[in-house]
């Protein structure tokens, strides 16, 4: 009977922030561990099946690195990357879209399906969604808060792409009609170049694009720590910012943090990061009193 009773109390704990948030977007960057093992890969899709059915609206955006690395490998094409960016050639770039919008996006989307959501897989080339330009050295080492010296300073990264404008409308139509987006990160230019971009930007901008309510980044640490090494649970916009120009957070986190800062910008009202590796870690954040890792307010 107690078990039961910890389970209505579970129950009740959320109720609140179903209440709150029924209705409202949550934006979830997935990857890392969460993407590979297949017990957190069937709990993620349970996660998102649930936030759907008690309201909420989830938008999914997927990385595929390792997957990326795997199949290269396989076809004996050599992965180069320059300052962690993965220089795209064209003949990568083919590989990379086939990956990324076909095998990634459509087993996360059938994961979805099959416990009950009704997802739909897309990429940003997908009803204009995201309109793209080149990554410039200049750019990614602003983003890592870096200053590259030399022939650095004018990399050329290929068919990696920044983002230049997201348009939702294509979104808001899937939400409308009760539809879950599973998004692959691919855009294309003016020219329609197709581009490989960052996900945990692609997930900022979408964010930002879709004044969400929350930006959840799904990654294989528990949050932001502070310069001692502390885990911090809530942390202002302007005290991310101090950290990164101290250098409290650096080189992997940097990305994501600029992801979320970036969304909380742009309209979006919290950012959170946390840990894909515990079992369903989404729902534990949103709708529990602690959370698992670390929320950035506004």
């Amino acid at each position: 009977m107690n078990k039961l009773i910890k389970k209505a109390s579970v129950l009740i704990e959320a109720l609140p922030y179903i209440r709150t948030f029924r209705g409202k977007t949550v934006v979830i960057k997935y990857g890392g561990n969460a993407m590979i093992e297949s017990s957190l890969k069937e709990r993620f899709a349970q996660d998102v099946v649930l936030l759907k059915y008690v309201g909420l609206n989830p938008v999914i955006i997927h990385g595929g690195g390792p997957q990326i690395d795997k199949m290269l490998d396989r076809l004996g094409i050599e992965s180069k990357f320059l300052h962690g960016v993965r220089v795209t050639s064209e003949a990568t770039m083919e590989i990379v879209e086939m990956v990324l919008a076909g095998k990634i996006n459509m087993e996360i989307t059938d994961l979805i399906t099959r416990h009950g959501g009704s997802a739909v897989g897309l990429s940003g080339k997908d009803g204009g969604l995201i309109l793209s330009k080149p990554l410039t050295a200049k750019a990614w080492a602003e983003s890592l808060e870096r200053d590259f010296d030399g022939d650095d300073a004018e990399s050329d990264f290929g068919f990696v792409g920044d983002i230049e404008k997201v348009d939702p409308s294509l979104l808001l139509k899937l939400q409308g009609d009760h539809y879950i987006p599973v998004i692959a990160p691919i855009g294309t230019d003016r020219e329609g170049n197709t581009y490989n971009i960052n996900a945990d930007l692609v997930a900022g901008a979408i964010a930002g694009a879709l004044r969400a309510e929350k930006l959840v980044m799904m990654t294989d640490i528990k949050g932001i720590r502070d310069a001692n090494g502390r885990h911090l649970s809530t942390v202002s916009r302007k005290d991310v910012q101090r950290m990164v120009k101290k250098g409290t957070i650096t080189e992997g986190m940097l990305p994501k943090v600029h992801a979320c800062l970036d969304a909380l910008e742009q309209g979006a009202a919290k950012a959170h990061i946390i840990d894909g590796r515990t079992p369903h870690a989404v729902l534990l954040e949103i709708f529990t009193h602690k959370g698992i890792g670390t929320e950035i307010t506004s």
